[in-house]
């Protein structure tokens, strides 16, 4: 049951009819673990936060460095040299005290993925790489995990939702990308316009949201995709062989 102070706070969403206050109950019940503390989790941790999921993961071996400052808004001047996982967990805080954190100051293998997506109900994967990526996604389709994934390149970004494991129609990562490219392209050697990764971050909570409420349609089967410079965004089918 909601206390006096979390239905203050969370007045605007008990408002909505997707929501109430049961809908309320099971955000704040609900486990979500975000992989990448960048770009993309700045803006998909901040607002998963103010919205009152309970419990967040979060995972990144890496530290705060200068030039992440241009897009990654978790993070501060002062925080510079600190380990990603530290300096967001800090942040959440402020923002709201019914979070949780748990942080995971570690790079994926395989020899820790199991043990750490098995604690949570949702996956977000807002890395940036493919290895990673493609681990993350193998470990969601085993075990059973939603996974909301997200990538930013350029003035470019795209979003859908995968769960294999509920077979027919929904495809899976792999459906989307075959195999692991062949020296791809990162944000470092490319470059990447910070509000993007702010525009897409905050798309991925909402469909975390959704996942977890059981409401509005799912991205599972299509994928967005977002030009900055034309401002559109484009609807495909991902295809299941």
């Amino acid at each position: 049951m909601l206390t006096l102070d979390q239905k203050r706070r969370y007045a605007r969403n008990i408002m909505l009819s997707g929501i109430g206050e049961s809908g309320q109950e099971r955000l704040l019940a609900s486990k979500v673990l975000v992989v990448g503390a960048g770009g993309l989790g700045s803006a998909l941790l901040s607002y998963l936060s103010a919205s009152g999921i309970g419990t967040i993961g979060i995972v990144d071996a890496d530290r705060v460095e200068q030039s992440n400052l241009q897009r990654q808004i978790i993070h501060e001047h002062a925080d510079i040299g600190r380990l990603k996982v530290e300096s967001a967990k800090d942040r959440i805080s402020e923002l709201n005290l019914d979070v949780k954190v748990e942080i995971f100051p570690d790079r994926l293998c395989n020899q820790n993925a199991d043990t750490i997506l098995s604690s949570y109900d949702i996956v977000a994967d807002g890395c940036d790489n493919f290895e990673t990526r493609f681990l993350v996604a193998d470990g969601c389709a085993k075990l059973h995990k939603t996974l909301v994934s997200a990538a930013v390149k350029g003035f470019d970004g795209q979003l859908s939702t995968f769960k294999p494991f509920l077979g027919e129609p929904h495809p899976s990562y792999h459906d989307l990308v075959h195999e692991l490219p062949i020296n791809p392209d990162n944000c470092s050697e490319t470059g990447v316009l910070g509000s993007i990764c702010g525009i897409l971050g905050s798309m991925q909570a909402t469909e975390i949201i959704k996942e977890i409420l059981g409401i509005g349609q799912s991205l599972s089967g299509t994928l967005i995709r977002y030009n900055a410079l034309a401002q559109t965004f484009k609807k495909s089918s991902i295809i299941r062989p």
